[in-house]
């Protein structure tokens, strides 16, 4: 195998053995075979396109699903892949059937997990071109379009749709094996962020059209006594259904990682028995799991190898897998109720003290006249938007160590599990306005790029001209698509950590530096006197 698409990628360059968040070989392979086929499928539905045939939304649907299901962390179950794949390989096959084109050779598909596993094995994404470079921005686009696919997903499971941008997801895929130059590439990539910024503000609508704006509110991060559920990952509707099916049967409902912000929307916060916030960020999962006294409900990503004390406790639903794992479909969560009720519970009440959460747009511009206001008083000197993707790699202290070292006539505007550094400090207020604001989860960069151009409008100057900053911390893809669609902004500037993509070559890096002003972020202190001065 050879992986590099994480931050926490072995010794900075690439998981040749396993997979540093627990992928095995066989599982990486039968993903490789998957995006090939993938690819294939966009090649074929893009000559389709062209020729006026229609793409029916099951392949689009099965695409982004399809594309989803190979980030980090979503499924580690091969054989959860075996159907995808020859699924996918009928749907290009009959679309084939029809089309005029030449679309190339594909590749047939059959067997066993172990058997296509095996096939897999010869299309790493060292095979996606022999250039280095080229290879780079193409390990681009696809880690980018990884993101875009899981966004996408959120928002079809919750009506929102676009049939322009399946069609652009396909014809991105078309172009990884296609002969291309680095202007080229690097445009596709652009491409990619617009296509993200798409997708996230497709997904903002169907979650606040299903669930309301989110509002400022407190949440505890203690327990209390009784029988207890604890939902990780990232969808929305999945909660919202187990909150209907818990209702009246004593069972409370906590979050965990990035579900932290559902505490904040009107249509959720409602149930009475949606009480808190248990445990921090994804990778500290395995204790924070192993303490929990319910049950464990793992949606779309962030799953990582289930320890044994627990490995009962834990059901995934989705798209997310782990082999003897107990799967739950279609929104029936009555396996997961029926464990939690078994389980003990939390046997008392306990206090944690509380964290504030529900800053998405509407908060936050709700009160932008007070920001205004404070910015030209000079109370508030400077924006820092501290947010990403959190991880277990060392290093990561440099996020807490410089949210503490702010100065305090600074606000802090964070989202995604990156928070979870410094979520639960007290950095008290200015004028009223909480210096720390959570945002929401990593998607709700759309609310936070949509404050950012409000403030420029209000102050009209461009976006890199407001005193705001972005330090942000990456480990997945979906923190690629977000980066991309930043560039495609013209946002520069931009401080990551805590360090640079393996699969981003010297040249790429230095076009990135040279058009964008891309930094790895130093030491607290150095960045802080290099912004403020």
């Amino acid at each position: 195998m050879f992986c590099n698409q994480c931050e926490q990628t072995a010794k900075g360059q690439g998981c040749t053995v396993k997979g540093v968040c627990g992928k095995t070989n066989e599982v990486s392979a039968i993903q490789d075979l998957l995006v090939q086929v993938l690819i294939e499928l966009g090649t074929v539905a893009t000559a389709a396109r062209k020729e006026g045939i229609a793409v029916s939304n099951e392949i689009n649907r099965m695409t982004a699903e399809g594309v989803f299901s190979t980030l980090t962390n979503v499924n580690f179950d091969d054989e959860r892949f075996v159907p995808v794949i020859k699924n996918v390989a009928a749907a290009r096959d009959e679309l084939a059937a029809k089309v005029k084109a030449d679309c190339g050779p594909v590749t047939a598909v059959a067997g066993t997990a172990a058997e296509l596993s095996k096939q897999g094995e010869a299309f790493p994404v060292t095979s996606f071109d022999d250039n280095e470079d080229l290879r780079s921005l193409k390990q681009i686009l696809v880690y980018g379009l990884k993101g875009v696919s899981a966004y996408v997903d959120h928002a079809a499971i919750l009506g929102q749709e676009d049939d322009e941008l399946y069609a652009q997801i396909h014809e991105c895929l078309a172009a990884v094996p296609q002969q291309l130059g680095m202007e080229e590439l690097v445009g596709l990539a652009m491409k990619c962020g617009e296509m993200n910024l798409k997708a996230m503000e497709l997904l903002d609508a169907g979650n606040t059209g299903a669930y309301g704006h989110p509002v400022p509110t407190e949440v505890p991060l203690g327990a209390k006594a009784g029988k207890a559920i604890l939902v990780s990952g990232h969808d929305l509707k999945d909660l919202r259904q187990l909150l209907e099916q818990t209702e009246g049967t004593g069972i409370n409902i906590y979050t965990h990682g990035e579900m932290l912000p559902c505490h904040g929307y009107p249509e959720l916060k409602k149930f009475d028995h949606f009480y808190g916030h248990y445990g921090t960020a994804w990778q500290n999962q395995a204790k924070e799991f192993a303490a929990f006294p319910g049950a464990i409900l793992m949606t779309t990503n962030c799953i990582q190898k289930p320890v044994e004390s627990y490995k009962g406790n834990i059901f995934t639903t989705g798209l997310v897998g782990w082999p003897g794992v107990t799967h739950v479909a279609n929104g029936d969560f009555s396996a997961v109720i029926e464990k939690a009720k078994e389980l003990p519970g939390f046997e008392a009440d306990t206090d944690n003290g509380k964290v504030l959460c529900g800053f998405a747009r509407n908060s936050v511009l709700g009160v932008a006249d007070k920001v205004i206001e404070g910015v030209k008083a000079g109370a508030i000197k400077h924006f820092f938007l501290v947010g990403g993707c959190d991880g277990a790699k060392p290093g990561r202290n440099y996020y807490t160590d410089f949210v503490e070292q702010a100065p305090k006539d600074t606000i802090i505007l964070t989202l995604a599990c990156g928070k979870f550094r410094f979520f639960d400090k007290q950095l008290g207020d200015i004028g009223g306005i909480p210096r720390l604001l959570d945002i929401g989860q990593c998607n709700d960069a759309y609310s936070a790029i949509q404050i950012a151009v409000a403030l420029a409008n209000a102050f009209e100057c461009g976006v890199n001209d407001l005193p705001l900053s972005m330090i942000l911390s990456w480990y997945e893809q979906k923190a690629v698509s977000i980066l991309l669609t930043l560039l495609h902004l013209g946002i520069k500037d931009i401080r990551l950590g805590p360090s640079l993509p393996a699969f981003v070559t010297p040249n790429v890096l230095n076009f990135l530096v040279e058009n964008f002003n891309i930094m790895p972020i130093s030491t607290p202190e150095e960045d802080l006197k290099a912004i403020l001065g």
